[in-house]
């Protein structure tokens, strides 16, 4: 078989080759930015590409470091010293911030190669950007971390990062048919990410494989990279319809119990899960959060540039959080306490969580970005999620599952995805 063009590479598999002299980090900057000028007019994933800047960087990249000049993309709601940061909002066009996000400097620290900013809904709301689906234009590919799903799912790059508030990361990641990860609460540093929702807000990662994820996910906590093991048993999976499942398509209840049966055929335990009687409603309790907190998040748009926010944010979030009060925020952060408590307890029983990462496919149109219903509940949980491509929908777009795992057991759930992403293979 002939070689892969280094931009079809997957992150591992780069750092592999570039260590042993077989590739170079320049090479594969060189690569993906190529794919960039060929598909970029058609996928519009970037609202910045630093390509100089970027092969500088490779050719200083030390092979010794963890990620050896591996690119990556950073959704454009980060900021950047020496990028543009607009954050989804014409309010900020042009603007250069004095410092330069965690998010961004930890992959650099790590040896990792920042190609440039992917595009962001608005503030990583809902007003969706002008990024469509790589696998069919006229497909939504999902939000808000809409251009770092598209750059993924289209070998723009090996690796991107995104943001979650409600299911920024899994949603996109599934409609564009890669893998997604969202980590347990806080476990990203956010300094330098421009709030939604501070009690929800979680970064994220994107790349083609549980693998890739794993490597970056050392690289984003600075800490040592511990390659996801294969689990020594077969894992006991619950596979749990959430009480959305009226609003989960008929491919994506295909998909997900199509892969539950390949599951239990290839020697896992699978049961039926439903969430503690406590969460009965969680998806309203996370409205809540949200909604409370928009209005002040974006006090500083508010004051000075209010025409410039959609009307989406304006008489959606905002509006609804400014018919929140002080008591019924404290009264709902309280209720998400106490699920929180007993999820935790509930969760331990299973080595995961089997469930939706969206209704199913992709919605055919770049207006709207999807529906979040299935994705957060386990925002509000703090809990771990991974998506992985599994099937498709009607018009052959990827449709995925969702692993869960316990809060602040993501190297589990990372080694839970590996046993699993190994038994389905990929049907993207």
């Amino acid at each position: 078989m002939p070689n892969p063009e280094p931009h079809r590479l997957g992150a591992v598999e780069m750092a592999a080759r570039i260590e042993s002299g077989a590739l170079t980090a320049e090479a594969v900057v060189q690569s993906c930015l190529e794919r960039i000028r060929a598909r970029e007019p058609v996928v519009r994933a970037w609202t910045h590409i630093a390509g100089d800047e970027a092969l500088a960087a490779a050719r200083a990249a030390s092979r010794g470091s963890l990620m050896k000049g591996i690119p990556f993309g950073i959704k454009d709601i980060f900021d950047t010293a020496d990028m543009p940061t607009g954050y989804g909002s014409p309010i900020y066009t042009g603007c250069r911030p004095s410092f330069t996000a965690s998010a961004a400097t930890l992959p650099r620290a790590a040896g990792g190669v920042l190609l440039g900013k992917t595009v962001t809904t608005e503030f990583a709301n809902r007003h969706p950007g002008p990024t469509a689906n790589p696998h069919n234009p006229r497909f939504s590919p999902g939000g808000s971390s809409s251009g770092s799903a598209a750059a993924v799912a289209d070998f723009m790059v090996p690796l991107a990062i995104g943001t979650q508030t409600g299911g920024s990361v899994i949603r996109p990641a599934a409609y564009c048919g890669v893998v997604g990860f969202k980590p347990s609460f806080n476990m990203f540093a956010p300094a330098g990410m421009h709030p939604n929702t501070e009690t929800l807000d979680t970064i994220g990662i994107m790349a083609r494989s549980v693998a890739d994820i794993a490597l970056f996910r050392a690289a984003m906590m600075a800490i040592p990279y511990d390659k996801p093991e294969m689990p020594e048993r077969a894992p006991r999976l619950a596979l749990c319809r959430t009480p959305h499942w009226d609003k989960a398509e008929p491919e994506g209840k295909a998909v997900l119990e199509d892969a539950a049966k390949r599951l239990a055929a290839a020697g896992a335990e699978v049961v039926e899960g439903e969430l503690p009687n406590a969460c009965g409603n969680v998806s309203e309790i996370q409205n809540r959060h949200s909604f409370f907190e928009a209005p002040r998040n974006h006090a500083p748009e508010r004051e000075r540039h209010e025409a410039l926010l959609s009307p989406a944010l304006r008489h959606g979030r905002i509006a609804g959080g400014l018919k929140l009060t002080l008591d019924e925020f404290r009264a709902a952060w309280r209720e998400a306490d106490r699920m929180r408590a007993a999820t935790s307890d509930w969760a331990g029983g299973f080595d995961a969580i089997l469930t939706l990462p969206a209704p199913g496919q992709a919605p055919r149109t770049l207006a709207s970005t999807g529906d979040a219903i299935f994705n957060g509940l386990w925002t509000l949980l703090h809990m771990p999620c991974l998506t992985l491509p599994a099937g498709q929908g009607p018009d052959g777009l990827p449709v995925g599952i969702q692993l869960v795992g316990k809060r602040h057991g993501d190297q589990r759930l990372l080694d839970i995805a590996l046993w699993v992403e190994s038994r389905l293979g990929a049907r993207a």
